[in-house]
């Protein structure tokens, strides 16, 4: 049987926004999408050098239902939780947080030398079997992922496999795969990704044709000026690609490299209850989540300290 690659679903053009006590970022999907890219619930792009627009930071804030990762390409996160946790994400560094049954803590982005920040938080859903499990980390240093070259092409491998290595993030619900993929001019990229799973591309920087119909007018696109006529077959940085169903994942570039984000899960396929960052399956589940929080019995016992950045 010959595979398939995967077409082009839809384009979306990252929104500016403004999150937790002031931060400036881009959005390049969230709460009015599900559940189109299930199991993922969002995906943001701190990138900034004025201090003022991510100094602020989240602080003190809950989850449960969720896992948010968090990766780190310059500057700084400092972290610290309800269970005494605390660590710096340094960059090249990447959080796995699973909140489980509840997790109180706070996120502070700091930059480096030059004032200059950027990383990405994606959200990822649990399923409701897994919803109230024991909150956990998984603190990856930069030293840890390792990086495949093949053909000019440049693969960190998070989580899940690409060139015979596997990630460092292990048993994750969602069976996802994260890779940070660089492509030289002029280089093909092929990926295998599971049929039936959710596939998007997130554009870090330069541009690349990222399906083999080279048609602009073969899928939606959003976010992009009402009087911007140009209609462009290559996707270039803050866009986000959502792949139709197939086999493999195909990326080409022509006279410039490209770097993005290629993430990969097994959709749940359960109802959303979502309010701020907490997601439940049911607004039952919301309800009582919300009055636990204001009677202090959020964090279940049996949450314990564990190891982190």
């Amino acid at each position: 049987m010959t595979e398939s690659i995967r077409k082009i679903r839809k384009v979306w053009k990252s929104e500016p926004t403004i999150e937790g006590a002031g931060v400036h970022l881009k959005r390049a999907f969230g709460n009015y999408q599900v559940p189109m890219f299930d199991p993922f619930l969002l995906l943001d792009d701190f990138h900034s050098d004025d201090p003022a627009h991510y100094l602020k930071g989240f602080p003190w804030h809950p989850h449960r239902g969720i896992e948010t990762i968090t990766y780190v390409l310059q500057g700084r996160v400092e972290h610290g939780d309800s269970m005494g946790n605390k660590g710096v994400i340094e960059p090249g560094d990447l959080q796995w947080m699973t909140a489980g049954s509840g997790i109180i803590h706070q996120e502070m982005p700091k930059g480096d030398s030059d004032n200059r920040l950027w990383g990405f938080q994606l959200w990822a859903n649990l399923p409701a079997s897994h919803k109230m499990m024991t909150p956990r980390y998984q603190g990856i240093l930069a030293s840890e992922i390792p990086e495949v070259t093949m053909n000019g092409i440049k693969v960190k491998v998070v989580c899940g496999h690409a060139g015979g290595v596997e990630g460092p993030v292990r048993d994750v619900i969602a069976a996802p795969e994260y890779l940070d993929v660089t492509v030289p001019e002029q280089a093909i990229f092929t990926h295998t990704i599971k049929r039936g799973y959710t596939a998007l591309a997130y554009v870090i920087d330069g541009e690349a044709y990222f399906d083999g119909e080279r048609n602009a007018f073969g899928h939606d696109v959003v976010g992009v000026n009402y009087f911007d006529l140009e209609r462009r077959c290559e996707c270039g940085p803050e866009n986000l690609i959502l792949f139709s169903d197939g086999d493999l994942v195909s990326v080409t570039t022509q006279s410039k490299p490209v770097r993005f984000l290629l993430i990969s899960g097994k959709p749940i396929g359960e109802p959303v209850a979502w309010y701020g960052p907490i997601v439940m399956n049911s607004q039952e589940e919301l309800q009582l989540a919300f009055e636990e929080l204001e009677k202090g019995a959020f964090v279940k016992k049996g949450s314990e300290k564990r190891d982190t950045l």
